[in-house]
């Protein structure tokens, strides 16, 4: 008898399924969730009851594109988490829970969440 055998992406998405059942965001506690690309760093401040985006930012906004060019992704990482815990608080947001999106908490990482830290959320 042969049996299927499951593919390394389905189980990462069975994963990502269980951690988001665990971790959403609500209006009291949203979920700061962080992308990375090859080039680019991404967050966005995300209410998942509602489905609404409460912030977002990224190397790619008008007023973070100049600041983030040419820096090192760490860099750039710690600019948009700054960024990113001052346009939360903006919109009222103290405690978020942080999700990693499956991102091994490196040196990225670690600076955009540090520099969110330093700037007032709590997480």
């Amino acid at each position: 008898m042969a049996y299927k055998k499951r593919s390394n992406s389905s189980t990462a998405q069975r994963q990502l399924r269980h951690k988001r059942r665990r971790n959403s965001g609500t209006a009291e506690r949203p979920r700061l969730t962080v992308f990375f690309s090859n080039k680019h760093v991404f967050a966005q401040v995300i209410d998942d009851l509602k489905g609404a985006t409460l912030c977002a930012c990224g190397t790619l906004s008008k007023d973070l594109k100049e600041l983030a060019q040419g820096k090192a992704q760490s860099e750039a990482a710690a600019i948009v988490g700054k960024a990113i815990g001052e346009r939360a608080k903006a919109a009222g947001v103290e405690k978020v829970y942080f999700d990693r999106s499956g991102y091994k908490y490196g040196k990225r990482l670690k600076a955009l969440a540090d520099a969110a830290r330093k700037s007032g959320l709590d997480f």
